[in-house]
């Protein structure tokens, strides 16, 4: 009898050892669960597919930051095309893309109501200048001037200090946000005589790098040498100038979403506001940092000390 206990006991302890190791054993399991799950998520969890449409002035650096953010989180898809400011904003207004990319506030294109139902996401700020060929001689021009270049009032070069060449201007399509934001702050809302009219900035660029003569506007990111940008009354169209308000040709560069942004889409948002973009892309590809402006300007136009 006393040895049948000595075995009963002997078996209860095995199975309450055995009871212990398998609770580590489990512990441990879900302890090596939880960081797979976390390194995973590092290492990019994003899935599914997305389109950001719109402004031409944002686009290369949203192509660039959804290439970076593709390559960590290769079960993403993240499409990006231009088009212009106002087709981004009706896009992403009608459902038809996940983000509209704009040069201009909502309310400015859309009606209240459409404006309303979209959530605004500042990336950044990017500076635009009045550019030309070259050959034209003339790299300072007065705001009145080029409002009279634009308004067709000049329409020669030499009338302005520069050669003796005919002015061909380069316009943008009504939906361009760059179009919106070059008439309201360096032309003073004046309309513009008729040109050659294109929406892609890197198209105006080559048009006005190869056309005697040619004048057109472009986003500070798109100077690459080609073209000669316009100082305006003697001020540079510089990121120093523009972060103090010096320099008048800037817009805010909005990523909007219908509601509040879910799924890969708040992903990607959360990575364009990331240091990794702030701090390095946006630096390098020629915008301005949103927190480096020491002026703010609302959707009608009034500037604010910050």
């Amino acid at each position: 009898m006393e040895r049948r206990f000595k075995v009963l006991g002997l078996l209860i302890g095995i199975a309450l050892l055995m009871s212990v190791v398998a609770g580590c054993g489990g512990n441990s399991a879900n302890q090596q669960s939880e960081q797979s799950r976390g390194q995973e998520q590092q290492s990019g969890g994003s899935k599914g597919s997305i389109t950001a449409v719109g402004s031409s002035a944002l686009q290369p650096l949203v192509e660039e930051a959804a290439k970076q953010f593709m390559s960590s989180n290769p079960e993403a898809q993240i499409v990006v095309q231009g088009g212009g400011s106002g087709t981004g904003l009706s896009q992403v207004a009608s459902g038809a893309s996940n983000i509209g990319n704009s040069d201009v506030f909502a309310e400015e294109k859309l009606t209240p109501e459409e404006a309303s139902q979209l959530v605004d996401h500042k990336v950044c700020v990017v500076g635009m200048a009045a550019v030309v060929n070259p050959d034209v001689k003339v790299d300072n021009v007065t705001q009145q001037q080029l409002i009279d270049i634009f308004t067709g009032k000049i329409t020669n070069w030499k009338d302005v200090g520069g050669a003796d060449v005919k002015v061909q201007l380069v316009n943008r399509p009504s939906s361009s946000g760059t179009r919106a934001t070059f008439k309201a702050f360096a032309l003073k809302g004046a309309e513009e005589a008729k040109g050659i009219e294109q929406d892609s900035s890197g198209t105006v660029r080559k048009i006005i790098s190869e056309t005697p003569g040619a004048i057109g506007y472009l986003a500070l990111s798109y100077l690459d040498g080609s073209v000669t940008p316009l100082k305006l009354d003697g001020v540079e169209p510089t990121k120093e100038n523009i972060v103090t308000g010096k320099y008048p040709v800037w817009a805010y560069e909005h990523m909007y979403t219908k509601g509040d942004a879910t799924g890969l889409a708040k992903d990607f948002l959360d990575y364009m506001l990331s240091d990794n973009v702030q701090k390095s892309l946006v630096v390098d590809l020629g915008y301005i940092p949103s927190t480096d402006m020491q002026i703010e300007r609302d959707a009608k136009g009034n500037i604010t000390q910050k």
